[in-house]
């Protein structure tokens, strides 16, 4: 069975068994066929050692010539081998006692490796395996495409390496392949070219070519976005099932009547957004809905008009930011364009107590139509006459729960989330596959991109007596650093260092330091300080990269650039370029940076796109690093690669919501997705318990 234990399987035991659990969370059969190679190498093209070249890596069929131990000071096994064309020595430096009595003269061998040279050609500890009297070459090891394994050194020391990984891997699809039961719809599998689940396991370990290794992958990967799509869509269709809302209509005199009094013109992708939440509000079930937007965008005038969508038809509005600088930015931008057409307050932990009260009484009575304000929101004694429209500023700083508690401060409230932080379109479908998605990319046009510059170390003091030119004109500076104290393993300066330095170069200027271990109120104290251009220079990790808007800061130094993922540095320079003045970002790097490291910072310099940007960080350091996405635990799908199964999310999600659309009695299942599973039998087999973890 494949949920028997490892133990079982030839070559394990349980002391071997309790080693995989531990390392590698290895626990049953399927946990291994499911343990995903690392990387593959091509050992399937056999060349005459004649012709072998330095450097190359190459597998040959040899003859045992000769076998010696050799060496002085470090001993090693020197085995020559020949095929007629020219002898290779091929050499390994431990084990050697071992390896000595099992090679014979005479035997004959696959050998695949890399060619070095010292003082004749040689292979050192190449991967071998003999071949047997028929001469038929029937190895796991060599002469195939030959999968890579991620292993600890304590599974190495355990004879877990890639070699023996591929020896139990080999009598564990030998034993129990026939077991591997296909769950797929068989029409699924045809549309989308998919092969079958037991073809797919054997061709990930044992693959004939490097395509059948990735369609292997792809149907891997196609479970396992399937099972999570199936799941998004059986939460928005629960969610629309269970809730109905009293009365959906809403009423536009008030928008027109704001929007015709804003100062600018919305872009098209704005009116847009905002004609998309208003259809969604006047649905018939909740809205849930992520509004996405790069940095400048303008999702707060968004938001002010979803709010007096809400007030228009009786209903409150709650907005949530996830600090209290930011909370009040948001305040006293609503409070500027709305004042006239809905009551706003502000409630935070600072709130003192004599004006909390007024306000939680105005809140339960609904003479407040907006209520702006941080974590103090989801307390128990906030409550809401009608609270009708939930709006979550950067959603990735809340928790799941923390934002279930303040829905269930309504009935049956809309729910707009909102991010600044531009997400791939591959990682929006997996990650808010229960969502529906509004995307602003287009900037207002009175908005002045940011002038973008990337230099070395040695250019430092022209960025120092650039930093004093422009604070000496009344302007402001922030200068990132990615570390706070000084680490003895990564030659990088911290953000405590570099303010000390700072205050020596400038002792003029005032200099302040922010960073993520302050508390709280003493970074808000320091970023309202910032803001009231009591601060020339700021000295900060990323903490700042969302949230505040200072115009008057319009230089942007961040030092150790290549430490910063892409999306992150970009999001670090949305903070200036936020008034009317011409803004700067710096992006510095150490002289000796790889040529790979400063093509990456160089998109920077080409676009200031947030959409393009994200792709590209997608494409470098994969799902798990982007910013936001770590706490959801999408970083570590087995087999989906979300920079390039886009084709592959959106079939997933199109069958996932087909089928749970049309399941007429899907409000019998709870939300225990092993009830699910149990109403559509095709999902139990779908690596159920590696999903389901994911999934919580």
């Amino acid at each position: 069975m494949l949920d028997s234990s490892v133990q079982y399987i030839k070559g394990i035991g349980p002391k071997k068994a309790e080693l995989l659990r531990a390392e590698a969370g290895i626990e049953t059969v399927e946990d291994l066929l499911y343990y995903i190679p690392r990387r593959y190498l091509d050992r399937s093209s056999l060349k005459p050692i004649g012709s072998l070249g330095v450097g190359e890596i190459a597998t040959i069929v040899a003859t045992v010539e000769n076998i010696s131990i050799a060496g002085s000071r470090r001993k090693f096994l020197d085995v020559i081998v020949g095929d007629g064309s020219g002898i290779l020595h091929v050499v390994f430096f431990g084990g050697i006692h071992f390896l000595h009595k099992m090679f014979s003269p005479g035997d004959t061998l696959l050998f695949s490796g890399r060619v070095d040279f010292f003082k004749t050609r040689q292979m050192v500890h190449p991967e071998f395996d003999f071949i047997d009297s028929d001469s038929r070459i029937a190895s796991i090891h060599a002469g195939r495409i030959v999968p890579l394994y991620p292993s600890s050194e304590k599974l190495r020391a355990a004879g877990f390496d890639s070699r023996g990984f591929r020896r139990v891997m080999r009598t564990a699809i030998d034993s129990f392949a026939n077991e591997i039961t296909e769950m797929l719809p068989s029409e699924m599998m045809r549309d989308y070219g998919l092969p079958s689940l037991r073809e797919a396991i054997i061709s990930l370990h044992f693959p004939e070519t490097f395509d059948d290794a990735e369609r292997a992958r792809r149907r891997l990967a196609f479970n396992e976005l399937f099972f999570m799509q199936c799941y998004l869509a059986f939460a928005r269709k629960k969610l629309r099932e269970k809730t109905q809302k009293r009365d959906n209509s809403v009423k536009t005199e008030v928008l027109k009547k704001f929007l015709a009094r804003l100062p600018f013109e919305l872009t098209n992708d704005q009116k847009k957004a905002i004609e998309e939440i208003k259809n969604s509000m006047n649905e018939p079930f909740p809205m849930n809905r992520m509004l996405q937007g790069d940095v400048g965008a303008g999702k707060t005038v968004v938001a002010m008009a979803a709010s007096l969508l809400a007030v228009s038809r009786g209903e409150q509005a709650a907005v949530m930011a996830p600090t209290e600088i930011l909370a009040a930015q948001h305040y006293a931008t609503f409070a500027r364009f709305i004042a006239d057409d809905a009551r706003v307050e502000l409630l935070t932990g600072s709130t003192k107590k004599s004006r909390r009260e007024e306000i939680l009484k105005g809140c339960m009575k609904g003479e407040i139509d907006i209520l702006v304000g941080t974590h103090a929101l989801i307390q128990r004694d906030v409550a809401f006459s009608n609270l009708g429209l939930i709006i979550i500023d950067e959603q990735h700083r809340f928790g799941v729960r923390q934002r279930a508690l303040l829905r269930e401060k309504g009935n049956s409230p809309d729910l707009l989330v909102m991010t600044a932080t531009p997400i791939p379109r591959s990682l929006s479908l997996t990650l808010y596959g229960d969502l529906d998605l509004t995307i602003i990319r287009e900037k207002p046009s009175s908005r002045i991109p940011v002038k973008t510059y990337l230099f070395p170390e040695s250019k430092k003091q022209g960025v120092y007596n650039s930093i004093r030119k422009y604070v000496l004109q009344k302007h402001q500076v922030y200068y990132v650093l990615p570390l706070i104290d000084e680490s003895e393993k990564l030659d990088l300066k911290s953000a405590t260092e570099a303010y000390e330095e700072l205050k020596q170069i400038f002792p003029e200027f005032s200099i302040a330091l922010l960073h993520g271990k302050m508390p709280q109120d003493r970074k808000d104290a320091i970023m309202s300080d910032f803001k009231d251009g009591a601060i020339d220079i700021l000295v900060s990790t990323s903490v700042i990269e969302v949230g505040v808007d200072v115009p008057n800061a319009t230089v942007m130094v961040v030092q150790h650039a290549e430490r910063f993922g892409l999306s992150q540095l970009h999001q670090l320079r949305g903070r200036v370029g936020r008034g009317s003045e011409q803004s700067f970002c710096v992006y510095m790097h150490p002289d000796d940076i790889s040529s790979e490291a400063l093509e990456r910072l160089k998109i920077l310099e080409k676009t200031s796109d947030g959409f393009v940007i994200a792709e590209e960080d997608l494409k470098i350091r994969g799902a798990g690093e982007l910013i936001g996405t770590r706490q959801h635990g999408y970083g570590n799908l087995e087999f989906s690669d979300l920079s390039k199964d886009i084709d592959l999310i959106i079939k997933a999600r199109k069958e996932a919501r087909e089928i749970i659309e049309s399941a007429d009695d899907i409000h019998t299942v709870g939300f225990d997705f092993r009830q699910l599973a149990g109403r559509f039998p095709f999902l139990a087999g779908i690596r159920s318990k590696r999903i389901l973890a994911i999934l919580s």
